[in-house]
């Protein structure tokens, strides 16, 4: 009997599983799929900067950075910028006379958690950097100017740029 109790449920499950609601298969040419593809908000791709504009970027956020004193408050004797070698030497070129001197970063020591030292002298050096985004939709750019002599004397500004008459401008700084 104990068989025929298990065989019969087993049949009922099997009866009952058939019977449920299907989920309902959506072809490409049914009216639901074109209405959701009619709603459908087109996302647009993703602008990209190109190098010539992140460069000069970099060169107005350094001009900023380097016309203010950070370093007034200690004894540096260089800032290194965080760029390659020919944008470092423009700003060298801009800059001849800065004091602390602009340095390439090759003469830079990088102790860990530590200020970072000017190799000629040994004493103690700043370091500027410039993180650019990509563009917003208004065609401006968002960028943070950083400075680092140790991890006791770190800080940023955030900027928005815009492209004026062929020039990258600062519009906001914070």
């Amino acid at each position: 009997m104990t068989l025929k109790i298990q065989l019969g449920l087993g049949l009922l499950v099997l009866a009952v599983g058939c019977a449920a609601p299907k989920e309902k298969i959506l072809f490409s040419d049914e009216a639901d799929i074109r209405a959701v593809a009619a709603n459908a908000v087109a996302v647009p791709p993703q602008k990209k900067l190109e190098k010539a504009d992140e460069l000069q970027i970099e060169q107005v956020i350094f001009s900023y950075l380097l016309e203010r004193h950070f370093w007034d408050l200690a004894d540096y004797s260089a800032v290194f910028l965080s760029a390659d070698d020919t944008q470092v030497a423009a700003m060298m070129k801009k800059y001849p006379n800065h004091n602390p001197p602009i340095k390439q970063s090759y003469r830079a020591a990088l102790p860990t958690h530590q200020t970072p030292l000017d190799k000629d002298t040994n004493k103690p050096a700043m370091i500027l950097s410039a993180d650019i985004n990509e563009p917003n939709a208004d065609d401006s750019v968002d960028a943070l100017g950083r400075w680092y002599a140790g991890d006791a004397v770190a800080g940023f500004r955030a900027f928005n740029l815009k492209k004026v008459d062929g020039e990258w401008q600062i519009g906001t700084v914070k």
